[in-house]
Parts: C-alpha cells; structure tokens; sequence
C-alpha cells in the first residue's frame, strides 16, 4: 500500500467499532427528532386526549408562562443546588471509603455488606424519619438524595478499586512503596478514570431521587412543581418540569464526559 492511500473504515456496524463524532451527533439529535416527531403526530392526530399527552406547543407555552411568570428559573435553581449538595456529600464520604474498600479485605469484609443491605433500602421508606431527625428545611432534602446515591457509589467505587491489575501493585512493592503509598499512588490514580465514571452515573441517580426529595414539605422546586401540576392536572406542566430536569441532565453528563476526555485522554472515552 502506498503512502498516499489509506486504509479502508470499517463499517460502522463493526461490534465494538467506532463512529466519527460528526456522525455520532447526527444520529443523537436524529434520535430527538424522531421522538419529538412522534409526540407531535401522536397528540396532533387527537388519538389521545390532551389531558394525558399535550402537544408539544401545549407544552413549549407552559414552559414560557412559568419562566416568566412563575419563576421557573428560581425552582430550577433551587433543584439543582439540593441535588448538587446531597451528591458533593455522597462523594466526599463514599470516595474514600471505596478507596479502602477495594484496597483492603478486612475493611471489605466490614463495610461491604452492610453497604449491599443499606443499597436495598428505599429512599421514600426514609422520609419519616429524616424529617423526625432532620427536621423541614434543606437539610432533610439534601439528606434523602445522599442515602440514595451514597450506598450504590461506595460499592461502584470499591470495584473501580478492584480492577486495577495486580500487576501494577506488584511492581510497587518491588520498587519498595509502602501500603500508604500503593493505595495513594498507584491504586486512586489507576482508578481515577473508572471512579470519575461513577461519578458521573450516580449523579443521575441522583436526579432520580429529586422528587422524592421535594416531597419532605417543600415550597419550591422542579419536583415540588411537579407534583403540584400532578393534584391539579396541569399535564403540560408535568412534561415541562421533567423536560427541563432531562435537559439538566444531558447536558451534565455531556459535560462531565467532556471533561473526562480532557482528563484522562488515554482512555479514548
């Protein structure tokens, strides 16, 4: 072959081949296309009564007449700071601990269980005594989207721990590295990709947990909104705050992929 020709692509239907970026953002927002366009032909043909499916205009005129006269952009805001402190609090606590989870078995042995039990338990099931022990502000809020994501995070961490080669531990102790260091230096940093992985999927978990959240007495929010719309069948209004908690959503985790590129660019994510 010479220096000038290149090398066939494979096709794009290769297991575990690859797309270039334009064509993988095509077929993203074609996906969106078709689901809108779905949703718009479904309510535009009247099989289904507005009252469980709005159209799209329904909705996108709901969505203006709460940013500019209900304060959509104040719920948001308020959403997003209780999801984004339970989540902080999760991590700052469940980080360390998977560290020495996946690096030592007699911690394993103690907190792996009891983390496998408390992953079961549902949040919702928690709410009368977090508001017996935290009381109706923030606090209480912030405190049920920690239990649902704390648990499931440590666990993910721990076997991001877990599967770094043995190799790599090996060839520590050979150079002379003490525990402290092989946990520190070789286990976190060779663990940091997966671990920023997790992060980043359990900060969807914890958006799941909003409403939940918003349910222990609060006044304002996109999950308190929601279920407000919900007692008054203000359909439209429903899809606007779970439209608006999706957009959120995408473009964090678009975000934090961005970042982990930028990171860690030898994993190619």
């Amino acid at each position: 072959m010479s220096a000038r020709q290149k090398a066939p692509n494979p096709p794009i239907w290769t297991v575990r081949g690859t797309l270039s970026r334009r064509l993988y953002r095509l077929i993203a927002v074609a996906s969106f296309v078709l689901l809108f366009g779905a949703w718009w032909g479904v309510a535009a043909n009247g099989a289904v009564d507005p009252l469980f499916l709005p159209s799209p205009v329904a909705v996108a005129e709901q969505a203006y007449d709460w940013a500019t006269q209900d304060n959509l952009l104040a719920d948001t805001g308020i959403s997003i700071y209780r999801v984004m402190a339970g989540f902080a609090l999760s991590a700052v606590m469940a980080v360390p601990l998977g560290l020495y989870i996946g690096a030592y078995q007699p911690v394993r042995a103690f907190f792996e269980p009891l983390m496998e039990f408390s992953r079961y338990l549902p949040a919702v099931a928690f709410v009368p005594l977090v508001l017996l022990w935290a009381g109706i502000g923030e606090p209480s809020k912030i405190t049920l989207i920690w239990l649902g994501t704390f648990f499931q995070m440590v666990l993910m961490i721990s076997e991001d721990v877990s599967r770094v080669p043995m190799s790599q531990i090996e060839a520590a102790r050979t150079l002379g590295a003490t525990n402290s260091e092989v946990v520190h230096k070789v286990l976190l940093r060779s663990a940091m990709p997966g671990m920023f992985d997790t992060l980043r999927l359990t900060l969807g978990f914890a958006w799941t947990y909003l409403v939940v959240a918003e349910l222990v007495a609060a006044n304002s929010g996109l999950g308190y909104a929601i279920l407000q719309a919900q007692r008054f069948l203000q359909t439209d209004r429903i899809f606007v705050g779970i439209i608006t908690i999706g957009l959120i959503g995408l473009i964090t985790d678009q975000s934090l992929r961005f970042l982990h590129r930028r990171l860690f660019p030898w994993t190619k994510k």
